[in-house]
């Protein structure tokens, strides 16, 4: 019955965290120095063309008064309407977003294809050369920028090897995979050295837990310990850990989309932000909000399902 509970609360508990999310961004996109009027119009606009508009905009009102507005429009399930693009910003957020949640899922999927494999070897040879080697590259990982490892990928596949794309999405469903496995790479191998290092420290505490003792005490061989006890027991860490740093996974991305020109929702939030283009800032940030915060409810039920101990 806790769980039918946790599955219906849960939600109503992170409502208070998306409306300060909402109240932050609010406030901080409007501390962005710079008139977004004079930047649509140019340097040579007249002070009435200026004031029509932000009065088009409602961007004269009190920002008590805006803020009201941009709650009252997200319950109706709008945005408002960009001021560079002239389109309401949910469509261009729908537009947008395809390539985003593509770079998302396809990063997280190689990273765990990553760190699963490396993180077991690495425990099953405690102390020797592989495991030596193993932590060694994790933690160099950890150390190295998402636009640095991206540009280093282009050098070397791209230019070098002519293997994949520069830049771009690509038009049709094989060109955009084609396209995508750069970018997917990059956050990966960012996001695999966090979690490899997590994930071998969780294996080798598991694997001399008390259920693992006594399941060898009952002859069990090795590999049914490792992948019925020990694995699945070891993932819900890493579970708790990929959704922590499911903030630092949307960051990454807004870096990456900018060096391969990825047209997803990072770079029209990298544009709104340097247009002024307050709806969209503030659009981009909310979807990226509700995202982080189902990505955690998500992790909640999958640390639940891995690990039936886990009280709610």
């Amino acid at each position: 019955m806790d769980r039918f509970r946790f599955v219906f609360t849960r939600p109503l508990q992170l409502v208070p965290v998306l409306v300060g999310i909402s109240i932050i961004t609010f406030l901080l996109v409007r501390s962005i120095p710079g008139d977004p009027a004079r930047v649509l119009l140019g340097t040579k606009s007249t002070p009435e063309a200026i004031a029509r508009i932000r009065a088009q905009f409602g961007l004269d009102e009190p920002l008590w008064l805006q803020y009201f507005y941009f709650i009252k429009n997200l319950f109706k399930g709008e945005m408002g309407k960009s001021i560079l693009y002239r389109v309401d910003v949910l469509q261009l957020i729908t537009e947008r977003l395809a390539p985003t949640l593509f770079l998302v899922l396809g990063s997280v999927v190689l990273a765990v294809l990553i760190a699963v494999p490396l993180a077991s070897f690495a425990a099953g040879r405690r102390g020797k050369l592989f495991d030596h080697v193993i932590r060694l590259v994790s933690t160099a990982g950890l150390g190295f920028p998402a636009f640095w490892l991206g540009i280093m990928l282009i050098i070397v596949f791209s230019v070098k090897l002519g293997w994949f794309p520069v830049s771009g999405y690509g038009e049709d469903a094989l060109d955009r995979l084609h396209h995508m496995v750069l970018p997917c790479v990059t956050v990966a191998l960012a996001l695999s050295a966090v979690l490899t290092r997590n994930l071998r420290a969780s294996i080798l505490a598991e694997m001399s837990s008390d259920h693992a003792l006594a399941a060898r005490a009952r002859s069990l061989p090795e590999s049914v310990i490792f992948f019925r006890h020990v694995l699945p027991n070891s993932l819900v860490p890493t579970i708790n850990l990929l959704a922590v740093n499911i903030g630092w996974l949307i960051g990454g991305t807004v870096v990456v989309e900018s060096v391969f020109s990825l047209p997803g929702l990072g770079q029209l939030l990298v544009r709104g932000i340097f247009t002024r283009d307050f709806m969209v800032v503030q659009g981009v940030a909310m979807a990226f909000a509700v995202a982080s915060v189902a990505v955690n409810f998500i992790a909640d039920l999958l640390t639940v399902a891995a690990d039936p101990r886990v009280r709610l």
